[in-house]
């Protein structure tokens, strides 16, 4: 005699106001896949007629991964084809399989097709198609986000100073190093091809003007920003997708707290704080680094140089950079909170959203530098 753990899987059908209603029966798992398949086409079968339907697991004695992939599938064939289907249980362990078998099967590569005209437009079709959503999701993200950040203004116990005060200590004082040793070098690289050049025509001397210019308005904040979209934008991005692997995010929610004004808010306010501060350290160590290669290899001495220095630059150059840096720290944030949260179960989804928030952060950087470039431009500032 079957017990209710080996029953034949069993569907019935009624109508519910106009929608289908389902219910399974019986053990849904491997030893029972033939039968399995029949009902699945029979199920289909009778979707195809109705517009809505509705699964109830209630009645299941057991489900496996097989029956969870098979429920999944008919779903999203379904809705594929236009239908609505929702799948129902009173039992939280079913819920918890379907939804793992509806992750990894969302992370699943899909195959290759072949190379051609139509493969070319399809591919991109979609990258348009995902370009959209990704920018509307921003959109409404900036939306939560401006809402925490109000609600924390507007209740300042809200606000989560130790949680800042960390964060500005991961990012400006232990990133500081690494920072200034690049701007050195590339302050070095910059005014040795510009003596080499400039040697040429006799005007050795205007290397002051190039570096100093360069480096105040462009160089030392692009390559802070750039610096910081893969050091602390990529460790954003790891952290709150750990979390959300996790679900202590979802525990959050439960606790009745916000994760914007819990996670995300401190993070980007410590990046808009910290950004101009390491901004200003990365183009006093470009200077000192063209200053140097200036003085050895253009004999320029250094308090030419300095002198040379405060005739060519005035406060605009030093306050272009400085203005560029919260705004290139808001959307370095903006990008790396978003991809952190959309980090789904797996290892995979992980490392792909670390690896799409550093390389989106890095475009977003050089598009909000051109931007500014063009706005100082047509103000002549």
């Amino acid at each position: 005699m079957a017990t209710l753990d080996t029953a034949d899987p069993q569907a019935v059908y009624r109508d519910d106001a106009g929608t289908l209603a389902i219910a399974l029966s019986g053990a849904w798992s491997a030893e029972h896949a033939p039968r399995i398949e029949e009902l699945i086409e029979e199920i289909g079968g009778r979707l195809a007629k109705a517009g809505a339907a509705r699964i109830d697991l209630s009645s299941v004695a057991r489900l496996d991964t097989l029956g969870a992939y098979v429920l999944n599938r008919l779903k999203a064939e379904r809705e594929d084809a236009g239908g609505a289907v929702e799948i129902a249980s009173q039992r939280p362990e079913h819920s918890v399989l379907l939804a793992e078998i509806q992750i990894h099967g969302e992370d699943a590569i899909s195959p290759a097709g072949s190379f051609g005209v139509v493969s070319v437009l399809v591919n991109i079709g979609a990258a348009i198609i995902r370009f959209g959503r990704d920018m509307v999701g921003g959109a409404m993200f900036l939306g939560e986000v401006v809402v925490g950040s109000l609600a924390v203004l507007l209740g300042p116990r809200k606000f989560r100073g130790p949680s800042l005060i960390n964060q500005i200590e991961l990012i400006a004082f232990n990133g500081a190093p690494i920072i200034m040793l690049i701007s050195f070098l590339v302050g070095c690289i910059v005014a040795q091809q510009g003596i080499f050049q400039l040697q040429q025509f006799g005007a050795t001397a205007f290397v002051v003007n190039l570096t100093g210019i360069l480096i105040l308005r462009e160089l030392g904040v692009l390559l802070t920003s750039i610096m910081i979209a893969g050091r602390s934008g990529s460790a954003f991005t790891a952290e709150i997708g750990s979390m959300k692997m996790r679900e202590e995010i979802d525990a959050l929610r439960v606790m009745g707290l916000d994760p914007i004004e819990v996670l995300v808010v401190p993070r980007i306010l410590a990046l808009v704080i910290s950004l101009p501060i390491l901004t200003f350290i990365s183009a006093m160590s470009g200077l000192t680094g063209a200053a140097l290669v200036a003085w050895l290899y253009g004999g320029i001495g250094i308090d030419t140089f300095l002198a040379r220095l405060q005739g060519v630059i005035t406060w605009k150059h030093f306050a272009v950079g400085l203005i560029k840096a919260p705004f290139m720290a808001f959307v370095i944030g903006l990008i790396a909170s978003i991809e952190g949260l959309a980090v789904k179960g797996s290892a995979e989804s992980l490392g792909r959203q670390v690896t799409a928030s550093v390389v989106k952060a890095i475009f977003m950087v050089i598009v909000v530098d051109g931007l500014f470039a063009m706005f100082f431009a047509s103000i002549a500032f």
